[in-house]
Parts: structure tokens; sequence; C-alpha cells
């Protein structure tokens, strides 16, 4: 080789920089930065929309810096990037470019002039979500018509009236000049990226037309990336971040005149967290000021708390917490169970609107839970949803009022019982039963004269278990009530049976005196009835002297057919709860 070639040769190959385009890829790159983190804060931030613009202002002034020195900001797009001159614009990986290149667009062209309001409707398409019933985005970004934003759409290769083979080579010896391009021992890593069509053409012979080029290469594997993002989270976490926290809290710890500053920095750093899901690094927040402040009585750490604290607690935040509950189990739930607990009283309202958007009945009882502790010194927010038209809501107040052990509760509970819907009504009434109380047994008793058959029946049901004594006299004065007979068979069936789980002698021998009533021409279907209630009243007895006694009714051959089979039926189901299973033939 000719020494002038040789060092033609190495100067080609020495480290060159373009400071162009390396002032461009900074200034492009700081755009992507503050695009990247509008977008987390409208996700965060979504039902508030008047706020979007305010998110995007950093962005849009990014891009109009670029714009205004360098002119239109052309960024190629990639299946995980926006690239520029052959290198990544966003520094961290997010799902943003792949949606735009599933449908075919390869390049988005920002012009001079882009106002924060276009900036937000392109935003708003790169987070829409086609596959939950959304137009595509290439759809959209043609319907929105912004002004300042183009787009190419690359197809594949494809040339009219040349063969495939044809197609091949040519894009062969395309793909070929690029790729040497590629390989030099030169330190100008923008070289490709300033490639021209006067340099392709002087290169390529025979090659008419080329659309859609795609240089592959070995990309890394999917083991690789996700252990790599593995020890990058690792990093952040183990390492960085809690330094980051030691160095804060020693700040603090050394004095602060800026009070202002620390508490905006907690609060970016809880919005970080937040976006992240990582509620212990939160918790742990709060676990080291409350320690601070109980060493350091009268300090500013107190109010630092306490400001911590409330921004904890504003609707937004407490909105992205239930966002994620919506649908999702957490993995750490008692992380975020302590998260909710450090709120104050005033977060009420908030934290029962959150409860309402939540579908998971797992992360409805986490919140009700937390929701308990404020019931106890607070019920009015939740004695006022009991008369909510919601069955799952009303459901939901019962609980924390229960939970809460408030002394009044069960007068609370009575609101309910003036409810329409009848299974609300039902599953109030079983809780009210578990209180064993005067109240409680009043509420039950007064559910006699409510309108529903079912509810009546239940309440029947429930007296016993709170006095058999005075259940004992309540059911046979409700028994020889002048309406009682006019009641449907299964309601009075239901009042034979709760005066028979009693289990009171008296009980057992007034229903055994009207097996024994002898039947008339004039009463025989009355009789009947009243044999057949006083079996399942029995029945509801359940006892060793009820199982006898039914044995009894079965051995009297005077019976009529229908008593005898029901009493064995019964006497039957009495031995299988007593004694266990019963033979198949016994049944027989």
């Amino acid at each position: 080789m000719a020494p002038q070639a040789q060092t033609a040769s190495k100067a080609s190959q020495a480290p060159t920089t373009d400071p162009a385009a390396e002032e461009k890829l900074e200034a492009a790159r700081n755009f992507t930065f503050h695009l990247l983190k509008g977008i987390k804060q409208i996700g965060m931030y979504r039902h508030n929309e008047a706020r979007f613009p305010e998110f995007l202002t950093r962005a849009t002034e990014a891009l109009a810096a670029y714009t205004n020195k360098h002119g239109p900001l052309s960024l190629k797009v990639e299946q995980q990037n926006f690239m520029l001159h052959g290198e990544p614009t966003f520094s961290e990986d997010t799902p943003l470019p792949y949606k735009f290149f599933r449908d075919g667009i390869r390049q988005l062209i920002f012009r001079p002039g882009l106002t924060v309001a276009e900036l937000v409707t392109f935003t708003l398409i790169a987070l829409s979500e086609p596959e939950r019933g959304a137009e595509d985005v290439l759809a959209q970004l043609w319907r929105s018509g912004l002004e300042h934003v183009e787009y190419v759409v690359v197809e594949g290769f494809k040339m009219d009236e040349v063969s495939e083979q044809e197609v091949e080579v040519e894009v062969d010896k395309v793909v070929g000049y690029l790729y040497s391009r590629l390989k030099t021992n030169s330190d100008d890593y923008l070289r490709f990226a300033r490639l021209n069509a006067e340099d392709l053409d002087s290169k390529l012979e025979g090659v008419e037309q080329m659309r859609g080029l795609v240089v592959a290469g070995n990309y890394a594997s999917d083991d690789l990336k996700a252990r790599l993002q593995r020890e990058i989270t690792e990093e952040e976490n183990a390492r960085l971040f809690p330094k980051l926290m030691s160095a804060i809290f020693q700040v603090i710890e050394g004095g602060v005149d800026d009070t202002a500053l620390i508490e905006e920095v907690f609060v970016q750093l809880l919005d970080a967290m937040l976006i992240q899901d990582d509620y212990g690094t939160i918790n742990q927040i709060v676990l080291k000021m409350r320690s601070m402040a109980q060493r350091s009585p009268g300090s500013s750490i107190g109010s630092l708390l306490e400001h911590f604290v409330l921004k904890m607690g504003e609707e937004q935040r407490v909105m992205r917490v239930a966002e994620m509950l919506k649908s999702t189990r957490p993995k750490q739930p008692v992380d975020i169970t302590r998260y909710l607990q450090a709120l104050d009283a005033s977060t009420i309202f908030t934290m029962l609107n959150a409860l309402e958007t939540i579908e998971i009945p797992e992360n409805r009882l986490l919140v009700c839970d937390v929701l308990a502790r404020f019931a106890q010194e607070n019920p009015q927010p939740f004695v006022q949803r009991l008369e909510s038209e919601r069955p799952q809501t009303v459901r939901d107040m019962v609980y924390i009022l229960e939970k809460s052990n408030h002394p009044e509760r069960v007068k609370m509970f009575g609101l309910v019982m003036l409810n329409k819907n009848l299974a609300v009504k039902l599953e109030v009434m079983n809780i009210i039963a578990r209180g064993r109380t005067a109240e409680a047994r009043k509420l039950i008793f007064d559910a006699f004269n409510d309108p529903a058959a079912q509810v009546r029946m239940l309440a029947a049901r429930l007296l016993p278990e709170f006095d058999r004594d005075k259940a004992y006299v309540d059911l046979v004065k409700l028994m020889k009530h002048p309406d009682f007979e006019k009641k449907s068979i299964e309601e009075r069936t239901s009042v034979y049976t709760a005066l028979g789980s009693t289990g009171l002698p008296g009980a057992i021998s007034m229903l055994l005196q009207l097996i024994a009533v002898k039947p008339t021409l004039l009463n025989k279907k009355k009789v009947l009835e009243d044999k057949l209630l006083a079996i399942a009243g029995l029945a509801g007895a359940c006892s060793i002297p009820s199982y006898k006694a039914l044995q009894g009714v079965v051995e009297d051959k005077n019976q009529p057919v229908e008593v005898l089979n029901a009493a064995r039926k019964a006497m039957y189901q009495t031995k299988k709860t007593l004694f266990g299973e019963t033979s198949t033939t016994e049944e027989a």
C-alpha cells in the first residue's frame, strides 16, 4: 500500500467526534426526558385533565429550544427507543416507541412552533390502549391533524414491475453498503448517521428504489436483558436509593434553614415511590421521621412529618393507590395497609371515594379494615352511606361499623332495615345477630313487622339465638295471633322450626299435643297442616328428646301417611345430624 494511502486509512480510523451532532443529541434527550416525566405525571393525575398542559410545559420548552436552534427534530422510531444520529434518546425503558413502531411509523418529525396543546394531544394518543378498544395510533394521528407533527409510515420492501428475486438482490446491495459504512475502526460513531443520497448513489450500481430498509444485527437475548434489568433495579433499590435517603436525613439532623425546600424534596420522593408502587420505602420514611421527632421534640422534623403525611393523604395520591388496588392483587399488601394507616382522619371521605372504585374483594377488605379505626371515633361518614342504593357500599359500611366496635353501632344498623334491597337487609340481620345484645334482639324482633316474608322468616330463625325462654314466649304469642293463619305455609313452617329450635320442654310438649289431635270431617285439612308444622318444629329442635318424639310418631300407625312420611324423614335427618351418616336402607 502506498504511504499516502496508509496515512489516509489511519486518519479515517482516528477517534473523531462531531460537536454539532452531540449538541443536537443532548437537546433531543432533554426533550424526551421531560416528555417521559410528563407522561408519568399524567398517568398519576389522569383524572385531572386541566393540569396536563402544566405537566408538558417543560417538554414543550425543551422542544422549542431544539427547533429554534437546529430546525425540525426528526426521530427514528425503533421498537424500544427513539433514535437520533444512531443514538437512543430515552435513558430508560418505556413502551412509548413500540406503540408507534407496531403501527408501521418509522419516523416522527416535530416542526418549529409546536404548541403545548398539540403536545398534549400527541401524548394522549401515545398513552391510548388500542388493545382495550381505542383506535390504533396511526388512525388517531390522522384524525388529530397535528399541524407541527409529521410521521413517516413504512410497510416494507416493494418495487413495482420487479420480481422478488431482483428486489432481494437490490436490497442486498443496499444492506451491504450500509454494513460497510458501519465496519470501521474509527471512533466517529455518527459517521453512519451522516449518510446522504449522493453517497448512496455513488456506491450502488443498478439500484433504482429502496424503501423501508431495516438493518438487523445480533440483539441481546431476553434473558440477558432481564438479568441486566434486575441488576439495575437492585443497584437502585439496594444501594443508591438508601444512600440518598441516608444523606437527606443527615442533612436534616444537621439543621436546615430552608424547611420548604426539604418539604418539596420529600414530596418529589413520595411521588417517585408511588409511581414505582414502592410503599415499603414510603413507610420507612414515615417511621424515620417519627423516630427523629420523638428524639427531638419541638424541632422542625415534627412539622415536616405532618406535611409529608398530609401529602400522602391528598386525593390524587390516594386515588393512585386505589387505581393499583382496583384490579391487581398487591405483592406486599401489608405495606399498603401501613401506608393507609399512616393517614389522618381528614382523608376519610377520600378513602371512601377510593373504596368505591376497587373491584377485588380482598382489596376492599383491606381498605375497610383501615377505615374501621376512624369509624370508632367518627362514625357519621359511614352512617350516611348506609342509605346508599349500592348494595356493596352498604355491606362495606356495615362491616366497618361492626369491626369498629362502636357502642351504638346496632342503632346505626337500624337504618339498613329501611333499605329496599332485600339481600342487604338479610345480610345485615345476620351481622346484627352476632351482637347478642338487647338492642340487637329488639331490631330482630321488630323485623317481624317487615313487609318482606323472607325478612320475617329470618327473624324467626335468629330470635332463639339471643334468649331461648324469651324467644319461646314471643313465638307462641305470634302463633296465636289471628293473622298467623293467613301467612304462607313457608313462613308458618319457619316459625314452628324456630319454636322447636329453642329446645325447651314446653315447646316439645306443645308440638306433640298438635300431633296427637284427632281430626274431624270439618277440620281435617287444618289438623293435617298443623301436624306437618309440628313435625317441622321437632326437626328444628334436633335433639335426643325430639328424636325420641319423632320415633314415637313413626310408630303410631293411626297417623296419616303424610305425617308418617314427614316424621320418618325428619327422624333420619336428626339421627344423621346427631350421630353421623345413616344407612341407605334406612333412608329408603
